[in-house]
C-alpha cells in the first residue's frame, strides 16, 4: 500500500472514530458535520424506519431516537477499499444503549458505508446498520 492509500485509511478510520465519540457525547452539530449533505442513512435491517434520504433528516432521526439515552458505540476490524475520492468501508460493532426508564439494548452487526472526499476531508455518503444479534430489555414497569 503506497503513503497516499496509508493517509486515506488512516483518515477514514479517524473519520469513524469521531463518528462514534460524536454520537455518544450527543454533540449533533459537529456529527452532522461528519457527513455529506445528500447522505443516505439506513437501519431498517436493525430495526429502523425505512432508509432516510439528508443530513438534516437523518440526524434528527437519530437525535429523536436517542434523546434522553446513555449510548456507546464501538467499531473495530475495517475492511475498507479507496478509489480516488471514494471509499467503502465494513466495519464490525456493538453498541450499548440505555433509555430513561430502563429500556436497553446491546447490538453486534455490521456497519456497511460509502465514503466521498470532499475539498480534502472524507465524509460519509451512505450508511447502513445491521445487527446480527440484538439484546433488548423493556422498559421497566
Amino acid at each position: 500500500m503506497d503513503a497516499k492509500l496509508i493517509r486515506d485509511h488512516i483518515a477514514i478510520c479517524e473519520l469513524k472514530a469521531r463518528y462514534c465519540r460524536l454520537l455518544d457525547t450527543a454533540q449533533w452539530d459537529e456529527w452532522a458535520a461528519l457527513f455529506t449533505e445528500d447522505l443516505v442513512l439506513d437501519t431498517s435491517e436493525a430495526g429502523g424506519p425505512p432508509p432516510v434520504m439528508g443530513r438534516t433528516a437523518a440526524v434528527a432521526m437519530v437525535r429523536q431516537t436517542l434523546e434522553g439515552a446513555s449510548t456507546v458505540h464501538q467499531v473495530h476490524m475495517p475492511e475498507i477499499t479507496i478509489s480516488g475520492d471514494c471509499a467503502d468501508g465494513i466495519w464490525a460493532m456493538q453498541d450499548r444503549l440505555i433509555w430513561p426508564g430502563g429500556a436497553s439494548l446491546t447490538g453486534y452487526g455490521h456497519y456497511a458505508e460509502h465514503y466521498i472526499r470532499r475539498d480534502g476531508t472524507w465524509k460519509i455518503a451512505r450508511s447502513k446498520l445491521t445487527r446480527l444479534i440484538v439484546d433488548f430489555t423493556p422498559p421497566s414497569q
